[in-house]
């Protein structure tokens, strides 16, 4: 019995000591520093009618039709008029890219990265090194580097293939 109140008494002071105040009471800041902010001039503010998009064509460039408007260079053009269907989740994993006279790897995830998702490269050169995310759009797939701007776009060409190009022409090829 005694042994229980000595281990008893020892948890209630271990439990006192925790409790302790390590600073003095006039050590702690009770008042913060907060300075009021001034209020600042609004200028004036004006209005005006936007123009009609549809009836000033001129302004506006025109809409693209199919999935070839946004290809970049005649071998894009063939690719997207014999392309393959995509499925983005066969997309995932990593690919062998071959981009002009090198190689590396591609990582591709279906992890969510603003307007796309999360991708990445490693050992590649020029362009690619700065991919970030990609998508699919139709039957193109957009590489992006990672603000968010189209850095390559590709197309099916076989089973386990992608061939396109970078923005600047250079030819880009994936494959498993």
């Amino acid at each position: 019995m005694r042994i229980h109140h000595v281990a008893g008494g020892l948890m209630m002071a271990l439990a006192l000591a925790g409790c302790q105040r390590t600073a003095p009471m006039d050590s702690v800041n009770t008042q913060p520093n907060i300075t009021p902010l001034q209020g600042q001039p609004v200028g004036s503010v004006s209005s005006s009618q936007l123009p009609d998009p549809t009836t000033d064509t001129a302004q506006f460039p025109a809409q693209p039709t199919t999935d070839t408007a946004m290809a970049t260079g005649t071998g894009n053009a063939a690719a997207a008029a014999s392309a393959l269907d995509v499925k983005k989740e066969s997309m995932v994993g990593n690919w062998r890219v071959a981009n002009g006279p090198s190689s590396c790897d591609m990582f591709l995830t279906l992890t969510n990265l603003g307007g796309g998702s999360r991708g990445g490269t490693r050992g590649c050169a020029g362009e690619l090194t700065a991919m970030g995310s990609w998508e699919v759009a139709g039957k193109q797939v957009v590489l992006k580097d990672r603000e968010g701007n189209p850095i390559a776009r590709l197309y099916k060409t076989a089973d386990t293939r992608f061939d396109g190009s970078t923005n600047s022409g250079q030819p880009v090829s994936l494959s498993r």
